[in-house]
């Protein structure tokens, strides 16, 4: 799990709210989360479950709260805190179900700034290595920019702009990974589309040095060294100490050296 401080504040409010006179403690019983039992005493339990770590314990005594009273104010916080559990308790998607399902219900409340966030940060802990589909982190980029363009100036939205560019420069890395299998096997123009994805549409990641030079190499390996020659412009005018730069000017000093003027910025 990566902790946000985030978290913090609204959990301490969640639980401040609650009233503590007339909760019951039933001692030497077992947990009776699921046994009729009035909402504030319900929220309570789940709440001490939470502080002992029980997450996913916690989640379906918060749930319970929800089913037992769902037209109390008791339910409205519960799903929050549900969503909650289940996020630090690592189970994503019922995380990401029970903020839905609060937004779907309460869509216009104080509080749904933070079940935007927890979605998003719940898609955003799913994120795999660049050799696996990244189709989940596309719909965290997706809730993260939702969450910004709703709530912009919010503090969820600040930690959101900065998990937007990891997305970004991970959508990035995946472009890069399948380009470069496709530039080995020889497959140039499939190599090329890939590294051109990464060039205009995610120009501000780390990757985007060497897509111009990968292009630099692609177009050379094709044949059309004047493309190349422009690739390796923009890799000088822009990034002119870059390592990636240096190999780009090597490359087309040896297969094109023709076109070396212009490819050096003059």
């Amino acid at each position: 799990m990566k902790s946000s401080p985030a978290f913090r504040p609204v959990l301490v409010a969640l639980a401040a709210t609650l009233a503590l006179a007339g909760c019951a403690t039933n001692k030497g019983r077992k947990d009776q989360s699921y046994v009729a039992r009035d909402v504030e005493t319900l929220y309570l339990v789940a709440r001490q479950t939470l502080e002992k770590r029980q997450y996913k314990l916690a989640a379906a005594q918060f749930d319970e709260v929800e089913r037992q009273h769902p037209y109390s104010v008791w339910a409205r916080r519960a799903q929050l805190m549900s969503a909650f559990s289940y996020y630090v308790a690592g189970d994503f998607n019922e995380s990401v179900s029970s903020a839905q399902r609060f937004l779907s219900l309460h869509p216009g409340s104080r509080e749904a700034p933070y079940a935007y966030y927890m979605i998003a940060i719940s898609y955003y802990e799913q994120i795999t290595g660049v050799d696996r589909d990244q189709r989940i982190t596309q719909q965290a980029l997706d809730s993260l920019g939702e969450l910004i363009r709703r709530y912009p100036n919010t503090d969820y939205a600040a930690d959101a702009r900065l998990k937007v560019d990891l997305a970004r420069d991970h959508l990035a890395g995946k472009e890069m990974e399948v380009g470069r299998f496709y530039q080995r096997q020889g497959l140039y123009l499939a190599a090329l589309a890939r590294f051109r994805t990464e060039v205009e549409r995610y120009d501000t990641t780390s990757h985007t040095p060497e897509a111009l030079h990968r292009l630099v190499e692609c177009y050379l390996a094709l044949g059309i060294p004047e493309e190349a020659r422009k690739a390796a412009a923009v890799l000088g005018s822009n990034y002119p100490g870059s390592k990636w730069y240096q190999r780009s000017y090597a490359l087309m000093a040896k297969k094109a050296p023709g076109q070396m003027a212009v490819a050096a910025g003059a």
